[in-house]
């Protein structure tokens, strides 16, 4: 069971020339939705809550960013852990256990 708030960072480096940099992303909120399977979701984009608008590289503005996921249908939704995530499981707050990096990871390679 993943946590009710849960965001990632990832904890590199960041590029000297992407000013868009840094990105946190909320991958889990209570007040956001929670998909099912039921839903039929189409159109998602990246919304940043610190600039109040869309996200996207070098149109959002400079700074540190706070992002979430956002159906056209739905609104904010939580997400499951991306690839990337997965790959940098430091970046989590709060830390996920092993035994939540298992589970996460079994599920995304299809159980």
């Amino acid at each position: 069971m993943l946590p009710d708030r849960l965001v990632w960072r990832d904890p590199r480096p960041i590029p000297p020339h992407n000013r868009q940099e840094p990105v946190t992303v909320i991958v889990r909120d209570p007040a956001f939705h929670e998909p099912g399977d039921g839903d039929d979701c189409s159109v998602f984009g990246y919304a940043c809550r610190t600039h109040g608008r869309a996200y996207g590289r070098g149109v959002c503005g400079e700074g540190a960013h706070l992002i979430a996921l956002e159906c056209q249908e739905h609104g904010l939704e939580n997400m499951w852990p991306q690839p990337r995530m997965l790959l940098i499981p430091e970046g989590f707050d709060p830390p996920l256990g092993e035994a939540e990096l298992a589970r996460i990871g079994t599920e995304w390679d299809g159980g």
